[in-house]
């Protein structure tokens, strides 16, 4: 499988690079945060995002969707990354889109993918329940109720929690926290009797909140899938998330490094441009080299998605884990390299840090993907 991009791949790149550094950049998110917005993103910017199609790119045509692939999407979430662009193509195009396409039943698609697909609705997975990202370890209980089910419980850090419309949420239905048997997947009305959504703040400004269930009541109709039986369709949505998250990532560090060499350029020290200076140009140069490798896994990962690799699961840790180490290092430099005047809110380099630390914890962080990586190796 070449790692190149199609010519439609590299226009669809452009448009979004476009559109989305005219409508949803730095200065944008720098705007919601000193706004307090407790959505964290822009409706009318998200209908400009809807319009193009954006939405629907990795939905298949059956559903209304491009069928596009996510090697689109990940093209997409690439320049999202780079412009720090406040939207809910993470929460609900890339998690809660493939939460009910892995997970629904052929009715619950043909019903929520079509609006998805047009931007109309915004769906987002209700899954962390404690500190560290631990699917397995889910607790939560739903407790069979007439031909439905009862949800009593907590959700954290559940993505634009705020805006969403739905909620699929991970409750065991049987089995104890640590089995990945007896998980079940729940399709839940925001403004369900019992409900309730807090906001949070994180660093990044984005919007995210935690979700208390007190005896919400689920029909039957509710329920995605068999019961009990939602780890594989979990699974593959969280190693789809993971690799959008490390495509943002991806644009995010090369951003960084762009802004951070381009400040070198400017910037004297002693009567010289610093980046004149031996020392900073070779941690430029391996950073350079660094993103080049990065850009690859996250290609090949994006291309085993729509290739259905069975190597999938282990190319999603390698591409979330590398691109955890590389963000980090990226935007590490971008600090130190600015200066003092790097922690300051007058340089806009200190909000890529703050972004890339949330998304390296979000479902899951270089220490879980690496030691994942490792067992699925065999190690």
């Amino acid at each position: 499988m070449a790692l190149v991009l199609t010519e439609e791949q590299v226009m669809l790149r452009e448009s979004a690079a476009g559109l989305l550094a005219d409508r949803a950049g730095v200065a944008q998110l720098r705007a919601l945060r000193d706004a307090g917005d407790e959505l964290g993103f822009s409706r009318e910017v998200w209908q400009d995002i809807a319009a193009m199609g954006w939405p629907g790119i990795a939905i298949p045509e059956a559903y209304d969707g491009l069928g596009y692939g996510y090697t689109g999407l990940g093209l997409v979430l690439e320049q999202a990354g780079r412009h720090l662009s406040p939207s809910p193509l993470q929460s609900s195009v890339l998690v809660g889109t493939t939460a009910v396409h892995a997970l629904g039943t052929e009715a619950q698609k043909q019903a929520l993918l079509p609006s998805l697909a047009a931007g109309e609705l915004l769906v987002s997975l209700a899954l962390q329940e404690g500190v560290q990202h631990a699917p397995e370890q889910t607790a939560m209980a739903a407790v069979p109720a007439g031909d439905g089910y009862t949800l009593t419980g907590d959700k954290i850090l559940v993505l634009d929690a705020l805006a969403a419309d739905r909620f699929v949420v991970i409750a065991r239905t049987s089995g104890s926290a640590g089995d990945t048997e007896g998980l079940t997947a729940f399709l839940v009305p925001a403004d369900a009797a019992g409900l309730t959504v807090e906001r949070r703040s994180l660093v990044d400004s984005r919007g995210v909140g935690a979700l208390h269930f007190d005896g919400v009541q689920v029909p039957a109709d509710g329920v995605m899938g068999e019961p009990g039986r939602a780890w594989a369709g979990l699974g593959r949505t969280l190693d789809i998330a993971n690799i959008g998250l490390a495509a943002e990532l991806l644009g995010l560090a090369t951003e960084a490094f762009e802004r951070t060499v381009a400040y070198l350029q400017e910037r004297k020290q002693f009567g010289k441009v610093i980046g004149s200076f031996q020392g900073l140009q070779h941690r430029a140069a391996e950073l350079f080299a660094e993103l080049e490798l990065a850009r690859s896994i996250v290609l090949q990962a994006l291309q085993a998605i729509d290739a259905d690799d069975p190597e999938l699961p282990k190319l999603a840790s390698a591409a979330k884990a590398k691109l955890c180490e590389v963000a980090q290092r990226a935007t590490n430099e971008g600090i130190q390299m600015h200066g003092g005047i790097g922690m300051t809110d007058e340089y806009e380099i200190g909000f890529f840090i703050k972004r890339a630390r949330v998304a390296q914890h979000c479902f899951g962080d270089y220490n879980y993907h690496l030691d994942r990586f490792a067992r699925l190796s065999g190690f």
